[in-house]
C-alpha cells in the first residue's frame, strides 16, 4: 500500500531562519525532498537578519514527522520551535458544546424556562407521553452508543478511546442532517448489561446508533434492543455500510453494464458489515454470492461454523456451487469483489483473475484489501473507504439522512424497504451524465444528498 502524506498527520513547525530571498523555498524544498507536503506558510515575524515562519505540512505517519523536523534542526542557521500536531488540535477539549436554544435574560425568562412554567410541561407529557417529542429534545437527538470493542481499524480500545469516535459522529449528525447526538459510550461489553443500559436512556432519544461493536455480539444487541424499544435501533456499522455499498454497486453495475442479479460476487469478510452488506444485496436483487473469513471460504458443513449462527446463515445462503478454499481461489472469475476485512490480503494478479470489467470495491481501513492503483490495472472500477482516492464508500453519505427522515417521520422502527429506498436514492445522487469509473458515488459534501435519503425514508412504504 502506497503511504501518501495525509492531513491526518499533519504538522504545523515553527522555525526561525537567516532572512535571505530564498529563506523559504529551502525549509519547503527540503520537507518536499524528503516526502513531505506543505500545505502553508505563514511569515509572523521579519527582520534584517532573521525570518520566524509556521510552517504547515502533511507528513506519512508520526515517524515520518518527527523525520522532517529532525531534518530541519540540521539545516545550517535555522532554529526549530514548538511543533504542533493539527490532529490533536482539533480536538482539544472534545469536538462537541451544548447550548441553550432559549436565553435566560431575566425572572420572566427564568420562570418560563425552568420553575414554575416547566412544570406545566412536565404534567403534559405525564398526561400524554407523546408530547415528549413535541415539547423536549426527544424530538430531535439520538445517542451515539458504543462499546469500544471494534473501533474504526483499531479493535478492542475501549470506551474511554472510543469517545473521540463517537464525538466525531454527533459533529456529522450536526452538519448534514442538523440532528443533535449525544455519545454514549459504555463501560461495558456484556450484552444484557448493554441492552439493559440503552433501554434505560431511551426516553431522552428519539433514536440510537450503535456503533463499533463488535461481531457477534452486535447483532443480538440490535436485535433485542429493536424489539423492546419504540424508537429506531440502526447500527450504521451495518446498514450505513449496507446502504452505501448497493448505491454504489448499483451505479458501478452500470458504468460495466452488467445486471446485480446475473453478476458472481465475492466478499471478503462476514462480520458486522459484510452480513448486512450481503442481505441488502440479496434484497436488491443480488444470487449469487461467496463469502471468506480468515479462514477461507465459507460453505455448509465447514467445521467450525455451527457455533456461530450469522456464519451458518452465510452457508445457507451463499455458494451455492460448495466452493472451499481461499479467497483468493473464490475470486476466480468473479465479476464483483467487496473487502470489509483486513488490508493486504490481495495483490494485482488475483484481480487480473477476475471476470472481464471486474469491479472491486476494496473497504479496509486505513489500509485496504489491495492498493487501489493496483486493482485498477485490471478493474473496470475501483472503490475504497479512504478519502484520499476516488469513489469512497463512506457510511456519512447514509446515515444523516436515514436518520433524518425517520425523525421526520416519527418512525418507530427501520425496516429493509427503508434501507433499500435509501440506497436508491443514495445512488441516483450521481446524474447520468455525472456517471463514470471514477464517480460511481456523490461527495460526502454534495449539498442534497442527506435531504434526498431522508425524503426517500421518510415516504417508504413498509
Amino acid at each position: 500500500m502506497s503511504n501518501a502524506p495525509s492531513v491526518q498527520y499533519s504538522i504545523t513547525i515553527r522555525l526561525e531562519a537567516p532572512a535571505k530571498p530564498t529563506a523559504v523555498s529551502e525549509l519547503t524544498s527540503n520537507i518536499e525532498m524528503l516526502g513531505g507536503s506543505v500545505t502553508a506558510v505563514d511569515v509572523n515575524f521579519s527582520d534584517a537578519e532573521r525570518v520566524r515562519v509556521d510552517l504547515t505540512c502533511a507528513c506519512k505517519n508520526s515517524d515520518h514527522a518527527k523525520e522532517l523536523v529532525e531534518n530541519l534542526k540540521k539545516l545550517e542557521g535555522v532554529v526549530v520551535g514548538k511543533v504542533s500536531d493539527r490532529t490533536f488540535l482539533a480536538h482539544l477539549g472534545g469536538k462537541l458544546t451544548i447550548e441553550s436554544k432559549l436565553p435566560i435574560r431575566n425572572r420572566d425568562d427564568l420562570s418560563l424556562i425552568y420553575t414554575p412554567g416547566v412544570a406545566r410541561i412536565c404534567e403534559a407529557i405525564a398526561a400524554d407521553p407523546s408530547d415528549a417529542r413535541r415539547l423536549t429534545i426527544k424530538r430531535n437527538t439520538i445517542a451515539v452508543v458504543s462499546d469500544g470493542s471494534a473501533v474504526l481499524g483499531l479493535g478492542n480500545i475501549g470506551p474511554l478511546a472510543a469517545l473521540p469516535v463517537m464525538e466525531g459522529k454527533a459533529a456529522l449528525f450536526k452538519r448534514f442532517a442538523n440532528i443533535d447526538a449525544f455519545p454514549i459510550c459504555l463501560d461495558t461489553q456484556d450484552t444484557d448489561e448493554i441492552v439493559r443500559t440503552v433501554k434505560a436512556i431511551a426516553p431522552v432519544f428519539a433514536g440510537i446508533n450503535l456503533e463499533d461493536i463488535s461481531a457477534p455480539r452486535c447483532f443480538e444487541i440490535e436485535q433485542r434492543l429493536r424489539a423492546e424499544l419504540d424508537i429506531p435501533v440502526f447500527h450504521d456499522d451495518q446498514h450505513g455500510t449496507a446502504i452505501v455499498c448497493l448505491a454504489a454497486l448499483t451505479n458501478a453495475l452500470k458504468v460495466v453494464g452488467k445486471e446485480l442479479s446475473e453478476v458472481s460476487l465475492v466478499m471478503s469478510g462476514a462480520g458486522a458489515a459484510g452480513t448486512a452488506v450481503l442481505k441488502l444485496l440479496f434484497a436488491a436483487g443480488l444470487k449469487n454470492a461467496t463469502i471468506a473469513d480468515q479462514h477461507g471460504v465459507i460453505y455448509a458443513g465447514r467445521p467450525d461454523i455451527q457455533a456461530d449462527s450469522n456464519l451458518a446463515w452465510i452457508a445457507a445462503n451463499t455458494n451455492q456451487a460448495g466452493k472451499q478454499g481461499s479467497l483468493k481461489e473464490a475470486l476466480v472469475g468473479a465479476d464483483v469483489f467487496i473487502g470489509v476485512s483486513a488490508g493486504n490480503i490481495l495483490e494485482a494478479d488475483d484481480i487480473a483473475k477476475m471476470a472481464n470489467k471486474s469491479i472491486v470495491f476494496a473497504l479496509a481501513n486505513p489500509n485496504p484489501e489491495i492498493d487501489p492503483a493496483q486493482a485498477a490495472k485490471y478493474a473496470a472500477v475501483v472503490a475504497t473507504g479512504r478519502s484520499d482516492f476516488p469513489n469512497q464508500i463512506n457510511n456519512v453519505l447514509a446515515f444523516p439522512g436515514v436518520f433524518r427522515g425517520l425523525l421526520d417521520a416519527g418512525a418507530t422502527e427501520i425496516t429493509e424497504s427503508k434501507l433499500l429506498a435509501a440506497a436508491n436514492a443514495l445512488a441516483k445522487c450521481v446524474e447520468p451524465a455525472q456517471l463514470n469509473a471514477s464517480y460511481i458515488v456523490p461527495s460526502v459534501f454534495h449539498p442534497d444528498v442527506a435531504q434526498r435519503v431522508a425524503d426517500a425514508v421518510r415516504l417508504a412504504r413498509g
